[in-house]
């Protein structure tokens, strides 16, 4: 699931990066960031958990150059200079960041005028809290859902659930009402069909798209 967030995340940028800053917001472990990289971008992971960043630092070792780290909170983006990256990607993190409003605040603070914002999250309308899996073995899988409108934290009380470490809860329309408020103008959403092997993997998965996917761009 991560790998397919990377690569339809990655299909909204340039497939040569170089002479490129991107920031990648909730780097995690650095999947994203070292495949800027290898991109030829010059890529700063930036992520709130040392161990994190401890990991991706670890990763990038033996891949390609470009790719740096920091621990910073996405919040605030303390580290990173006003005006000084052209692209800030997050995959499935901005669903993580407790405050949207800040993050974008950010967000626009540290993009160069014109510069792109693209992004992944759980796509809200199936990752809901409480949606779950109905239990009819012979049934075609059906996801139900509810809660929608319940916007705010919530933990998975599924052990084996990716959910079970926290979610930040927003409707899609608190997600693009945002951008506009921050100065962003849209460029292009998508709500991906699973590729081939995540439906092998999660074939309940096969007529959901998981994430949502958006591109946008700061005013000049």
């Amino acid at each position: 699931m991560h790998e397919f967030s990377r690569d339809i995340l990655l299909d909204c940028l340039p497939e040569k990066l170089a002479g490129q800053r991107v920031l990648d917001l909730g780097c995690g472990e650095g999947i994203i960031t070292r495949a800027l990289a290898a991109r030829s971008a010059w890529a700063l992971g930036i992520d709130p958990f040392p161990r994190m960043i401890e990991q991706a630092q670890a990763a990038t070792k033996d891949g390609p150059p470009g790719a740096h780290y920091a621990v910073d909170d996405g919040c605030t983006l303390a580290t990173v200079a006003t005006r000084s990256v052209d692209w800030v990607t997050t995959g499935l993190s901005l669903n993580n960041v407790p405050g949207l409003s800040a993050a974008l605040t950010a967000v626009r603070r540290v993009l160069v005028p014109g510069g792109r914002l693209a992004f992944t999250i759980p796509h809200p309308c199936f990752e809901a809290p409480h949606a779950t899996w109905p239990d009819h073995a012979q049934e075609r899988p059906r996801r139900v859902v509810g809660d929608y409108h319940a916007e705010g934290f919530w933990r998975s009380d599924n052990p084996q659930g990716v959910r079970r470490a926290g979610n930040q809860h927003r409707m899609l329309s608190t997600y693009l009402n945002a951008l506009g408020g921050h100065g962003f103008l849209l460029e292009a959403t998508a709500e991906p069909t699973p590729s081939s092997s995540v439906a092998a993997e999660q074939p309940q998965r096969a007529g959901l798209p998981p994430f949502f996917l958006v591109q946008a761009s700061s005013k000049k």
